[in-house]
Protein backbone atom coordinates (compact mmCIF):
# COMPACT_ATOMS: atom_id res chain seq x y z
CA UNK A 1 0.00 0.00 0.00
CA UNK A 2 1.25 3.46 -0.89
CA UNK A 3 1.60 5.90 1.98
CA UNK A 4 2.09 9.65 2.06
CA UNK A 5 5.52 10.43 3.51
CA UNK A 6 5.41 11.05 7.23
CA UNK A 7 7.44 13.81 8.86
CA UNK A 8 9.65 11.07 10.35
CA UNK A 9 10.52 9.45 7.01
CA UNK A 10 10.43 12.51 4.77
CA UNK A 11 14.05 13.65 5.13
CA UNK A 12 15.38 10.10 5.08
CA UNK A 13 13.72 9.38 1.73
CA UNK A 14 13.98 12.80 0.08
CA UNK A 15 17.55 13.79 1.01
CA UNK A 16 19.15 11.20 -1.32
CA UNK A 17 16.89 12.42 -4.14
CA UNK A 18 17.92 16.02 -3.49
CA UNK A 19 21.53 14.92 -4.01
CA UNK A 20 20.59 13.82 -7.55
CA UNK A 21 18.87 17.10 -8.43
CA UNK A 22 15.31 16.67 -7.15
CA UNK A 23 13.82 19.56 -5.17
CA UNK A 24 10.70 20.14 -3.12
CA UNK A 25 8.16 22.34 -4.91
CA UNK A 26 7.37 25.58 -3.07
CA UNK A 27 3.77 25.81 -1.91
CA UNK A 28 2.93 22.25 -2.89
CA UNK A 29 3.68 18.78 -1.52
CA UNK A 30 5.52 17.60 -4.62
CA UNK A 31 9.05 17.05 -5.93
CA UNK A 32 10.55 18.38 -9.17
CA UNK A 33 13.50 17.72 -11.44
CA UNK A 34 14.61 18.78 -14.92
CA UNK A 35 16.27 16.09 -16.98
CA UNK A 36 18.45 17.30 -19.85
CA UNK A 37 19.48 14.93 -22.63
CA UNK A 38 21.71 15.30 -25.68
CA UNK A 39 18.80 15.65 -28.08
CA UNK A 40 15.06 15.21 -28.56
CA UNK A 41 15.27 11.52 -29.49
CA UNK A 42 17.10 10.66 -26.26
CA UNK A 43 14.62 12.70 -24.21
CA UNK A 44 11.63 11.07 -25.87
CA UNK A 45 13.17 7.60 -25.59
CA UNK A 46 13.68 8.13 -21.86
CA UNK A 47 10.08 9.30 -21.49
CA UNK A 48 8.92 6.14 -23.24
CA UNK A 49 10.94 3.91 -20.89
CA UNK A 50 9.59 5.81 -17.88
CA UNK A 51 6.04 5.56 -19.23
CA UNK A 52 6.27 1.76 -19.20
CA UNK A 53 7.17 1.77 -15.50
CA UNK A 54 4.59 4.45 -14.69
CA UNK A 55 1.88 2.37 -16.32
CA UNK A 56 3.06 -0.80 -14.59
CA UNK A 57 2.93 0.94 -11.21
CA UNK A 58 -0.25 2.90 -12.09
CA UNK A 59 1.49 6.12 -11.10
CA UNK A 60 1.85 8.78 -13.74
CA UNK A 61 4.09 11.85 -13.61
CA UNK A 62 3.24 15.42 -14.44
CA UNK A 63 5.80 16.20 -17.12
CA UNK A 64 6.56 18.31 -20.13
CA UNK A 65 9.12 18.01 -22.88
CA UNK A 66 10.72 20.80 -24.88
CA UNK A 67 13.40 19.58 -27.28
CA UNK A 68 15.99 17.87 -25.05
CA UNK A 69 14.62 18.86 -21.64
CA UNK A 70 11.97 17.00 -19.65
CA UNK A 71 10.55 18.72 -16.55
CA UNK A 72 9.00 16.31 -14.07
CA UNK A 73 6.78 16.90 -11.04
CA UNK A 74 5.82 13.97 -8.83
CA UNK A 75 3.04 13.86 -6.26
CA UNK A 76 0.37 11.34 -5.38
CA UNK A 77 -2.90 13.13 -6.08
CA UNK A 78 -5.03 10.53 -4.28
CA UNK A 79 -3.05 11.10 -1.07
CA UNK A 80 -2.56 14.84 -1.43
CA UNK A 81 1.23 14.82 -1.42
CA UNK A 82 4.51 13.02 -1.87
CA UNK A 83 4.33 9.30 -1.22
CA UNK A 84 6.61 6.30 -1.22
CA UNK A 85 5.49 5.68 -4.81
CA UNK A 86 6.82 9.09 -5.86
CA UNK A 87 10.18 8.24 -4.31
CA UNK A 88 10.17 4.88 -6.11
CA UNK A 89 9.36 6.49 -9.48
CA UNK A 90 11.96 9.25 -8.96
CA UNK A 91 14.63 6.63 -8.30
CA UNK A 92 13.58 4.71 -11.41
CA UNK A 93 13.70 7.90 -13.49
CA UNK A 94 17.20 8.63 -12.25
CA UNK A 95 18.40 5.11 -13.01
CA UNK A 96 16.89 5.19 -16.51
CA UNK A 97 18.54 8.56 -17.18
CA UNK A 98 21.94 7.02 -16.45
Amino acid sequence: MTEKLSEETRDTLLDPLKETGWSVVDGRDAIFKSFVFDNFVEAFGWMTRVAIWAEKWDHHPEWSNVYKTVDVTLTTHDLGGVSTLDVKLARKMDSLAG
